[in-house]
């Protein structure tokens, strides 16, 4: 089975167990979609600014001596979305709405981008 076939499967099963979840979407560091399961949004426009956010947030974590980004939630009128860091060559953005409870989120998103970004880290350049 190929990377974007078994990433994609990570994401349906992410959506499986958390049925508030709306879509989500892997991106290299750099921005470029590596594969995505959402619909309403444009997936290559929504990884492009994931892979921006990724780079400020990580600046902010740098800049407060916190170590390493490994998350942020941003929380708007209608959801929420996630961004976890896949390893570090990758993102995970998770869109759910504003119902979804958090600790659930990050307790079902987290190992999901654990093992994409181990996926992405080994796949072939």
């Amino acid at each position: 089975m190929g990377i974007e076939r078994q990433v994609l499967d990570e994401l349906a099963q992410l959506r499986v167990r958390l049925p508030q979840v709306h879509g989500a979407l892997v991106a290299s560091a750099d921005g470029l979609l590596v594969a995505q399961d959402v619909e309403g949004v444009e997936a290559e426009t929504m990884a492009a600014m994931s892979a921006a956010y990724l780079g400020l947030a990580q600046q902010i974590a740098l800049g407060a001596a916190y170590g390493e980004f490994q998350e942020t939630v941003t929380r708007a009128s209608g959801g929420y979305v996630a961004t976890f860091a896949a390893g570090h060559t990758a993102l995970l953005t998770v869109l759910a709405d504003a119902g979804i409870n958090l600790g659930l989120l990050h307790h079902e998103a987290r190992p999901v981008a654990v093992r994409v970004g181990k996926l992405v880290a080994d796949r072939p350049s």
